[in-house]
């Protein structure tokens, strides 16, 4: 089980890596920032930070290059960096600009490759136009004061996100004045490292390599771990976001499947549904094998109910229970170091997409009900209780899945029906299934209905 979504995830992102490199205790695991942060960037590396934090890592380190990006996606980027329980560093190689820098100020300790720069994060339009001047004002007093707090935590001097943001504001850093009114900080990495009153003015130092960084971080390293995104990063984004499509899908293909067994394509669909549903909220950081693994414990428990010992009710109701409530956690945002949250905003968007996927399901399972037998398409699948004189293609049905088997044709079932099994029609041996009814071997049966490869049968009385 534990490579199956892994390995879907590299056969659906077409461009992820080969491998994902194991995170071993006491490991450094190097994650690249590298181009505009997005979404994806922040699925990435949460994933990553719950790994690394699971496995027991030494440090993490975030190998930073990147022009800038969506400030939401950088907020919450920072929410999950301060999340982390190991140290975590960042190493501007070569370029933090914007929402970059302000990553940076979410970590302890902030390393410059030689030739490389830190600053200007005031916001722009995502086009890049200069933003109108009143939300321009909200959105730096908003998120300047929120950055402020973030560079506070992590002990960098918060003065330092008003210079890389508001251009309306001079910044001093002792008597020095580190940036004038009218401008916007950027600051090489030898002006990073100037010591201004026995202290950097932001990074610790300057390191050539993240083996060097390392050396000067004082990390004893048993190993270097680089972890890629990989090519389903992206596509995530879009699963979380349709998660509610996903679980309709997987419920009404199982509702199918169960309604109509051995026919195939709701299985499929519901087993397709399902499995991109997991592996979406894999890749995004917010589920784990184990939840996976109550999903199919539960399905197992459903199926044991359903084909051996019906009428328990117990089995059908622990595994429902136990599916639902794996549905329900691969969407909360919990970290495995970490206690589990039920505040409001955790829970709010897991109950809202499972609540929304079961009525949409419910709704569509109401209208298949009522209209799929009259739909043209589905003729050759549905047969009409009263079929016209002469050749139909209803009679066409019987004739290919239900040789010598018509409707009103008395036998008895073969095996158990719980509620699909073979019945016995004269020298004919074919599958049937029930109305939802589960009989017992040697039951007299009765045809009542043919369609597509399904012959519906009844008990007899007596």
């Amino acid at each position: 089980m534990k490579w199956l979504l892994p390995v879907f995830a590299l056969l659906v992102g077409g461009s992820a890596v080969a491998a994902t490199p194991e995170i071993v205790k006491g490991s450094v695991v190097v994650v690249p920032i590298q181009g505009a942060i997005t979404e994806a960037q922040f699925f990435f590396l949460r994933r990553v930070i719950k790994q690394a934090d699971a496995a027991g890592a030494a440090a993490l380190i975030l190998d930073i290059d990147t022009p800038g990006g969506s400030l939401s996606a950088t907020e919450k980027i920072d929410k999950a960096l301060l999340k982390a329980t190991m140290p975590v560093y960042s190493y501007i190689n070569t370029n933090a600009a914007s929402a970059g820098a302000l990553i940076a100020l979410s970590t302890k300790e902030i390393y410059m490759a030689p030739v490389s720069a830190i600053g200007a994060a005031a916001p722009v339009m995502g086009s890049g136009q200069e933003m109108e001047a009143t939300m321009t004002a909200k959105v730096v007093s908003y998120y300047s004061g929120y950055f402020r707090s973030v560079a506070a935590q992590n002990g960098h001097n918060p003065e330092l996100v008003d210079a890389f943001m508001n251009m309306d504001k001079e910044v001093k850093v002792g008597e020095r004045v580190l940036n004038p009114k009218g401008a916007l900080l950027t600051l090489s990495a030898q002006e990073a490292i100037e010591v201004v009153d026995g202290k950097p003015i932001l990074a610790k130092g300057i390191a050539e390599t993240v083996e060097e960084l390392c050396e000067k971080a004082g990390l004893e390293v048993t190993a270097i771990v680089r972890i890629e995104p990989s090519g389903f990063e992206a596509l995530a984004q879009w699963v979380t976001m349709l998660a509610p499509m996903f679980l309709m899908g997987g419920i009404i293909g199982a509702w199918l499947e169960f309604k109509a067994p051995g026919f195939g394509v709701a299985g499929v669909l519901a087993a397709l549904c399902f499995l991109l549903f997991f592996t979406g909220h894999y890749i995004a950081g917010l589920t784990g094998f184990e939840v996976v693994g109550i999903f199919f414990l539960g399905l197992v428990l459903v199926l044991l109910e359903v084909l051996f010992f019906p009428g328990i009710v117990v089995l059908a109701l622990i595994g429902t229970a136990l599916m639902v409530g794996s549905l329900f956690f691969a969407m909360v945002d919990y970290y495995p170091s970490q206690p589990l949250d039920f505040s409001f905003d955790v829970l709010a968007a897991p109950i809202a997409n499972l609540s929304i996927g079961v009525a949409l399901a419910v709704v569509a399972a109401a209208l298949i009900a009522r209209y799929l037998p009259e739909l043209p398409v589905f003729h050759r699948l549905v047969l009409s209780k009263v079929a016209a004189a002469g050749p139909s293609i209803s009679a066409v049905s019987e004739i290919l899945y239900a040789p010598g088997v018509a409707v009103g044709d008395e036998g008895f079932a073969y095996t158990k029906l719980r509620p699909a099994g073979k019945a016995k029609f004269g020298a004919a041996l074919v599958d049937v299934m029930t109305d939802g009814e589960f009989l017992e071997a040697q039951t007299r049966v009765r045809v009542v209905r043919v369609g597509g490869d399904s012959i519906i049968v009844e008990s007899l009385p007596g």
